[in-house]
């Protein structure tokens, strides 16, 4: 059983390079149960990198992980098979949406989400068609379930792979940049989706450049830049009153931009 007086997300020192370009230098943070942290930063400061070390998509050079009761020291972490256990159980512990969709362009909605539930947590199939089509519900796609992903939208596809994340039950949603590829009148009813699944108290974990969005949802946000936190507090302090100067350097570019 999860212990509920420590955050349910930990980083420490979390190191990764690839050669000579150290893209996370030693980050920290911690999230609680029910939280949404933002993480923000300019292209190549770090944040889908740390987002991908949380999933094990990329592994840390150094640092601990922590996501419920399942902990790496990604310094002791032995090789072969049994590293690929202690990984394959930090994984599990999450839920990745990512930039693109990914979802299997021959499979029909409904298949798509229950792909994982089925395949790689060895659910029965009436209990995960049963889940699937309450997730699609909740994101508005309950009407598309037998349809394909090139009968939908870029915004509908993309809360596909929310509802797909969500099947894997996980402590943790984690979001890379989830509106970056989206055209600008579908970036709303993806946000609308986070929006809530935040309000109904899903522990997520978002990249974003949506600053706005951030400063609505977020519980505290991380700015990163040159793989280091250069500023954490909450949405307040952070977007509305930094007192980094590279901080109001970024945010007054985006927002100029926006």
């Amino acid at each position: 059983m999860t212990d509920t007086s420590r955050p349910l997300v930990a980083v420490t020192g979390l190191t990764k390079a690839f050669g000579d370009n150290h893209v996370l230098r030693g980050v920290d943070f911690a999230a609680s149960s029910g939280t949404t942290t933002a993480v923000l930063g300019p292209s190549g400061s770090g944040k889908t990198t740390l987002l991908r070390a949380l999933n094990v998509l990329e592994t840390p050079d150094a640092g601990l992980v922590r996501i419920g009761d399942v902990e790496i020291d990604f310094a002791t972490l032995p090789a072969g098979k049994k590293a690929r256990a202690e990984t394959s159980r930090l994984r599990a512990q999450s839920g990745m949406v990512f930039q693109s969709h990914n979802l299997f362009p021959h499979k029909t909605v409904l298949e798509n989400v229950i792909e994982g539930p089925v395949q790689v947590q060895k659910r029965p199939v009436d209990e995960a068609v049963a889940d699937a089509r309450q997730l699609l519900e909740q994101v508005g796609l309950s009407e598309k379930a037998d349809q394909h992903p090139f009968e939908l939208s870029g915004g509908q596809q993309q809360r596909v792979g929310i509802a797909r994340a969500l099947a894997l039950r996980p402590e943790v949603v984690l979001f890379d940049e989830p509106t970056s590829a989206l055209d600008p009148e579908l970036v709303g009813e993806v946000l609308a989706v986070i929006k809530d699944l935040a309000s109904q108290g899903w522990t997520t974990v978002i990249v974003t450049h949506e600053i706005r969005f951030a400063e609505q949802v977020a519980d505290q946000v991380l700015f990163i830049d040159g793989g280091v936190v250069v500023e954490h507090g909450t949405s307040a302090q952070v977007i509305g009153d930094p007192s980094e100067e590279r901080t109001r350097q970024f945010l007054r570019r985006i927002l100029d931009i926006g």
